[in-house]
């Protein structure tokens, strides 16, 4: 696979799932893989992902076969609230609780996240540079000061260089880190709601608040990296926001106006010789 050019997550992924497989069937016949894979208590999704890696080690082995076809369901996805999200990165440690920020305010898939390299950091005009998964767009990715600051103490406490990445272990490990801090604290906190956050929901929640902010989906899919904008369309469904979402500021002379401009504010009406304006929260 890597001499077709196959990126190290399909990689990844297909030798794990052909394990898989290979536990409970035999992978040189085809119909007690179809059996195994049908009987599964699953999605349909991780099925059909299945019966793909299957196909690919089938295709390599000249071994025929006619790969089944599992429809996936049409799932509406569950954004977490700010709240719940703070919650969870500030109970976690110190490197998990920096992964975590980035996600939040980047969207980075996990395996970019890991792919990421100290020269991908740019923490004077506070900017990564992202190597893209699943043949995606390039894009540049804006954070806060307080992540820059985070971000640089990481690199100097453990002495980065350049070409290090920035994170040590894979994107398998984070997640299994992650579900072991989310599941412990929801226990702790009684708070079972905490073990349907997915790593993957801190993605869904940086685009859909992008897109309250911007109400421009062609940005947030430059930003998400999809290749498609149809794979983006789908936060325009999940807004669901209310009145107090909002900070209002109101300015009375051209520069309290460019300030509150220049902090993301935009200007909504005047009112008593006062200029207002909103920013989503």
């Amino acid at each position: 696979m890597k001499n077709q050019n196959r990126s190290k997550y399909t990689i990844r992924f297909t030798d794990k799932a052909l394990t898989t497989i290979s536990k409970h069937a035999n992978l040189n016949k085809p119909e007690q893989v179809k059996q195994f894979i049908a009987n599964l208590q699953t999605t349909n999704g991780y099925k059909r992902n299945l019966c793909i890696a299957y196909n690919k080690y089938c295709k390599y082995y000249q071994i025929q076969w006619e790969m089944p076809l599992y429809k996936t369901e049409a799932k509406t996805r569950r954004i977490p609230t700010k709240e719940k999200i703070e919650m969870l990165i500030a109970r976690a440690s110190p490197t998990l609780s920096l992964k975590l920020t980035i996600s939040k305010e980047t969207g980075l898939r996990p395996i970019e996240l890991h792919n990421l390299k100290v020269k991908d950091i740019d923490l004077d005009q506070r900017l990564i540079h992202p190597t893209t998964a699943k043949n995606g767009s390039a894009r540049t990715l804006k954070i806060s000061s307080n992540l820059r600051t985070t971000l640089e103490n990481h690199i100097n406490t453990n002495k980065l260089n350049l070409n290090d990445k920035l994170f040590k272990g894979t994107s398998d490990a984070y997640g299994k880190n992650y579900r072991a801090m989310r599941n412990n604290l929801a226990e702790k906190l009684n708070n079972h709601s905490l073990k349907t956050i997915r790593l993957y929901d801190f993605r869904h929640f940086y685009a859909t608040k992008l897109y309250a902010k911007t109400r421009d989906i062609l940005y947030v899919k430059q930003q998400m990296g999809h290749k498609k904008i149809e794979t983006t369309l789908i936060y325009t469904q999940l807004l669901n926001l209310n009145d107090d979402e909002w900070t209002c500021k109101t300015a009375n002379n051209v520069t309290q106006s460019t300030q509150l401009i220049e902090n993301g504010f935009e200007y909504v009406m005047e009112q008593d010789g006062l200029k207002l304006f909103r920013k989503r929260k």
